[in-house]
Order: C-alpha cells, then structure tokens, then sequence
C-alpha cells in the first residue's frame, strides 16, 4: 500500500508540474507592481482617464483663438440658365464659368459667451463663353454678445467647468479601480498562500502519520498494540496521503488563477515569499471616516452630480428669460465686373475699389421676449430643482453609509487582530502538546485514537492560525481601498 501511494504522489507530483517558462518568488507588493504593469481592467481604465483629459483640453482651447481657411480653386460650373422677359417669353442660354475664392476667419471666443472675428473673402469668377470676369474682395471685422450670458447661463464657463468635473470624476474612478485591483490582488494572493500552507502543514501531518505508523508497525511486532490499532494507523497515513494530494492540486489550481490574474504565462513557475509576519496597526475611527468621507468616489460623484445639476437649473431658468444680444461690424468691400481682364487684374482693380468704396458698418440689439408658455419652462425648471434635492438626499445617505461601513470595518480588524494573537499562542501550546503525545504514543502511554485526536488539534491550530493572518491582513487591505490611505505606512493614497 506504501509503494502505491509513493507511486500515485509521484505521478501527480509530474502532471502538476509544466515545463516553466519563468520563475517568480513573489511579495504581496511584487505581486501588486506585476498586475498594475499587466492587467487589462488597469490598462482600459488608462484610457478612460486619458480621454477626460483629452475632453478637458478640448474644453480649455475652446477659449482660445481659431483660425479657419477655405480655398475654393477651381470650381468650375457649366449648365443652362433661364430668363423671362416682360411679355412671358422665357429664354434658355448656356453658361461657362470658372471660378476661384478663399477665406481666411480669425475667430476669438470671449469669457462672456460672446466673440469677435475678422473674416477676409476674396472671390472671382470668369464667364468662358462671353469672357467677362466678376471679382470680390470684402474685409468685416465683427462682434457677438449675448446678454443673457451675463445674467443667466454662460454656456462656455459651463462647459469648462463639466470638463473638469468630468476628468476628477474619472481620475477618482482610476484610482478606485487601482485599489480594487491591490484588494483583489492582495485576495488572491492570500488565497493562495493560504492553499501553499495548507499544502506544507499536509505534508507535516504526513510526515507524523508516516512516522506514527512506523511506530506502529514495529510495536505490534513486538505485541505491545492490538492488530486493529495497527490497521487504524495504516487509514489514518493513507488518509493523510490523500489530504496531501488533494492539497497539491488546490495549489496547482490556484496558482494558474493568480498568474492569469497578474497576467503571466500559465507555464511560469510562482512561489510565495510571505513569513506570516503581521504589524499590529492603531487606527483612529475618527481619522479614518473623515479620510473616507474626503476621498471615496462615491461621495465626490454625488457632490459632482449636484455642481452639474445646479448647472442644468441655471441652463433651464434661462430658457424662461429675456435674451438679449448685441451684434456689430464694419466691413470694406471692393467689386470689378468687366470683360477682357485677367485675373490678376481683375483682383487688382477689385482692390482700387475697396480703397475707393465707403466703409459699410452695423449694430443692432436683438430681444427676445417669452410671453407665453402655459408653464411648461416653470416645470421643468421644477423637476430639476427635486432633482437635485434627490441628489442631496442620496448624498446624505452615502455618507452614513460609509460611516457605518468604515467604523464596522475598523471593529472587524480590531477583532481579528486578537484574534490572531490568541491564535499564534494556540499554536505553540498545540505544538508542545503533540510532541508530549508522541513521545506518551512513542511509551506505549496512550493508544492511536489519542494521538489522531492531538494531531488533529495542531492540524487545526495552524489553520486557524493561517485563517486569522489572511482575514487580518485583508480587513486592512479592504480599510486601505475604502478610506484611500494607508494605516500600516501612514500614507495617503494620491
């Protein structure tokens, strides 16, 4: 039966074990570093914070100068006119025209929703059958200045500043992504150190079982035990045999879920380096709710929710108001119409005649008064006031939320750090204990039932103890990504 199971362990042992690739001796912070570089989750997230930043650049140059330039050359243009004359004849001729422009509009948005811009036209076109060429030059320097911007709603500062709401929001959703990512990871992580211990405290038992059985084997030899106790003891070492095995393929399993997850090669090999070393952390509740209160997303998104529907109150309350605008401009414009001109000077002449020409200029207010709507401006201007009380009220109650959640958070880590010291006692009374129960097994003091019982008690004092570390060093991994700050380092998370 001994030879059986060697020989099972060792063909296990080989199907677990691919040709690597890499080997990795890995830290929970290696761990961390190595999914920030490779997970995919982190890289999308990258690029939704580098569009905000992108929307708040466009936002930004908005206010800036703009230059645009249309060229039209050739545009050539042969089709059938029609003319009617006084006695209801119509008459049909054939038209040839070849013609070039251009336009060059310097435009300058104003903080007051308003702009001013220079636009320079020139245009010129030849009829090909009768040889005549018509030229333009025009020169406007113009303004633009709604009232209502000054009074109402600014649609510019507006939409700077749903820019820069837009790119906190995602840098917060970035940075909460990142923590989740640590959180997951550090779970993983854990899970699997905690697989890789059970599979060495197995391994342990077995090495007791089979030296228990030995043991065994030699004192029923000598008649000292019963024949049924020498039996006992061969379940009990193939029943620690088959723990171990079973251990194995656990670990095996969730080692190739934490490399996918930290995106290496399946084919790579992995171990941990984790000594089970703890530090005992004092956290102020008081601390860390303010510092849970400042940075979760969840209370910022709803503070943005309430600056942008503000915004959408004073876009509505405008729609209900006097608008007013005041445009102006003055323009020099210069035309030649003659036959038998080239282009150059046809321009030329155009030119002639814009020195010449008088100066044409403009202003005029613009008022639009609203004088009925049977209220439907006063509704919507309502629903967006409840709206935003609704915002309000959920504000509210994500922040007692968070409280709650970070002051039970806090109670829980207490709680397993003690936990988790009791525990590191348990098991070094445990492992004095086993040896005294050995050595009385070893006497022929007690018999295979009481030494089963012994070692299974250790077996469950390192698991306990394992589960109290992992539990303890998760809780502070959870605090960190719910209150953005790190207690065991004393640092905030930027």
């Amino acid at each position: 039966m001994k030879k059986l199971y060697f020989t099972f362990t060792l063909l296990s042992t080989f199907l677990m074990t691919p040709m690597s690739q890499n080997v990795y001796t890995l830290t929970l912070e290696e761990s961390i570093k190595i999914a920030k570089e490779k997970s995919y989750s982190m890289l999308r997230l990258s690029e939704d914070l580098r569009i905000a930043e992108y929307n708040l650049k466009s936002a930004t140059s908005r206010l800036r100068t703009h230059i645009d330039m249309t060229i039209g050359a050739p545009q050539y243009n042969e089709t059938i006119e029609s003319w009617k004359d006084t006695t209801g004849i119509t008459y049909y001729y054939p038209i040839k025209e070849l013609g070039y422009s251009g336009s060059l509009t310097i435009n300058q948005p104003l903080p007051t929703d308003g702009r001013i811009f220079i636009n320079n036209t020139l245009s010129s076109s030849e009829d090909l059958k009768n040889n005549f060429r018509s030229s333009r030059l025009r020169s406007r320097i113009g303004f633009n200045q709604p009232l209502n911007a000054f009074y109402a709603y600014n649609s510019i500062k507006s939409s700077l500043k749903r820019a820069e709401l837009d790119y906190e929001r995602s840098n917060k959703q970035f940075k909460r992504e990142e923590l989740n990512l640590i959180y997951q990871v550090s779970s993983s992580y854990y899970n699997l150190l905690s697989l890789q211990r059970s599979t060495e405290i197995a391994s342990l038992d077995l090495e007791r079982q089979m030296e228990a059985n030995e043991i065994s084997k030699n004192k029923y030899a000598a008649g000292l035990i019963r024949e049924v106790d020498a039996l006992q003891m061969e379940v009990d070492l193939a029943e620690a045999q088959n723990n171990y095995d079973i251990a194995n393929l656990n670990e095996v399993s969730a080692k190739n879920s934490f490399k996918e997850l930290l995106g290496l090669n399946l084919n790579d090999s992995i171990a941990l380096n984790n000594q089970l070393n703890y530090q005992i952390v004092i956290i102020d509740p008081v601390r860390a709710v303010e510092l849970a209160l400042k940075n979760r997303l969840e209370v910022r998104e709803q503070e943005i929710q309430i600056e942008m529907q503000k915004l959408s109150i004073m876009q509505q309350k405008a729609n209900g108001l006097i608008k007013g605008s005041i445009d102006a401009y003055f323009e020099r414009a210069g035309i030649d119409h003659r036959a038998n001109v080239s282009f150059m000077q046809s321009i030329k002449n155009s030119y002639g005649n814009l020195i010449d020409r008088n100066s044409s200029y403009g202003v005029g207010l613009t008022i639009t008064i609203p004088i009925l709507d049977w209220g439907e401006n006063k509704a919507l201007v309502r629903a967006a006031e409840t709206r935003l009380k609704q915002f309000n009220y959920r504000k509210a109650e994500v922040e007692r939320e968070i409280e709650t959640e970070v002051k039970n958070l806090i109670a829980s880590i207490n709680s397993n750090l003690k936990r988790l010291q009791v525990l590191e006692k348990n098991v070094l009374v445990a492992e004095k204990s086993f040896e005294i129960t050995r050595k009385r097994y070893s006497d022929g003091d007690i018999d295979s039932q009481d030494l089963a019982l012994e070692r299974n008690r250790l077996n469950n004092a390192y698991t306990s103890h394992l589960r109290a570390y992992i539990n303890y060093q998760l809780s502070l991994a959870d605090l960190m990504r719910k209150t953005f700050y790190d207690f065991q380092n004393h640092q905030e998370i930027k």
